[in-house]
């Protein structure tokens, strides 16, 4: 990519922003969808599960060009956000 001003590297930002909000959103609804299937807050919190996303991501973003660690840190911090999101979906549905 190139830019011909910090303007266009910004409303770049902003649009990617955009399409990634919608799709975090859309990962937000599998969550909530997963709750249903999981009998206890173990199963929702699956370390063996979380792993393998990990691992997966860091491979696709080594293949895309971005620094793993950086990938890494993204995931940990949405994947922890989304397991509290996921435990209080499946209180409210064990209620």
């Amino acid at each position: 990519m190139e830019f011909s001003s910090i303007e266009e590297v910004r409303s770049c930002i902003d649009q990617l922003d955009s399409e990634l909000v919608k799709l975090i959103a859309r990962r937000g609804e599998c969550v909530k969808a997963a709750a249903r299937f999981k009998k206890d807050q173990d199963a929702v919190r699956a370390p063996e599960r979380v792993q393998k996303v990990i691992d997966k991501v860091r491979r696709d973003a080594a293949q895309a060009g971005l620094p793993e660690v950086i990938i890494e840190k993204v995931y940990r911090t949405m994947i922890g956000a989304f397991i509290d999101y996921e435990l209080e979906q499946h209180r409210d549905l064990n209620q």
